[in-house]
């Protein structure tokens, strides 16, 4: 089922040509399936601010940036520039507007500390699994209320269902989805197909 996702919908010849990069950099974009499921989330909360982590080459920000509002700014970051170099010329030949994305080089959790609070409609997160946890937390600062967040690569290797994986990136997803699940502010939800998606709509903020 999972291959017949990721076949349904036919992607823009930038998409594939930014999946391409990807590989050739070593970077792991995310499937077809997912991007599709990103494109439906910006879109069924009307997107008009999104902060992503982990820009790689643009696959999953020209994702998002197709579900957003028109005008809709779309901020990603990413520590390798030259990625996000690679990002930006696919979201120019998708037709989107420079001042669309706001590529910011550099670590996350350096960089959302200076973002406004309650200011974003959705935070996509797919960068090292250490580092959930505590993106969790600005995540819940930086979102407006019924705003979500989405971590991905949650299910990569048994990392989420696995009691047997004792790693610290396992843990830290362990964590990230046990703070989601005891949060009442939170309303979580767990999608496994791929490379498995944890996903929260912000309901409340105490």
């Amino acid at each position: 089922m999972a291959d017949f996702a990721d076949t349904w919908l036919i992607e823009p010849e930038a998409v594939a040509e930014a999946r391409a990069r990807a590989h050739d950099s070593g970077v792991e974009p995310v499937s077809s399936s997912v991007a599709a499921l990103l494109t439906f989330l910006a879109a069924s909360v009307s997107a008009q601010a999104v902060v992503e982590v982990g820009t790689g080459t643009g696959v999953s920000g020209a994702a998002l940036l197709s579900g957003m509002t028109p005008g809709g700014i779309l901020t990603s970051i990413d520590t390798e520039a030259e990625y996000q170099r690679y990002a930006r010329e696919a979201f120019s030949a998708l037709g989107h507007e420079a001042g669309r994305a706001r590529l910011i080089a550099g670590r996350a959790l350096d960089v959302l500390p200076r973002m406004s609070d309650g200011a974003y409609d959705v935070v996509v997160v797919d960068t090292d699994r250490s580092e959930y946890p505590a993106i969790l937390i600005q995540a819940k600062r930086l979102l407006r209320i019924g705003g979500l967040v989405v971590f991905i690569g949650v299910g990569t290797d048994g990392m989420l269902a696995d009691p047997a994986r004792r790693d610290a990136e396992a843990g830290a997803v362990k964590d990230t989805a046990d703070s989601l699940r005891a949060d009442a502010d939170w309303v979580p939800a767990l999608f496994v197909d791929g490379a498995g998606l944890l996903v929260a709509c912000l309901t409340r903020r105490d």
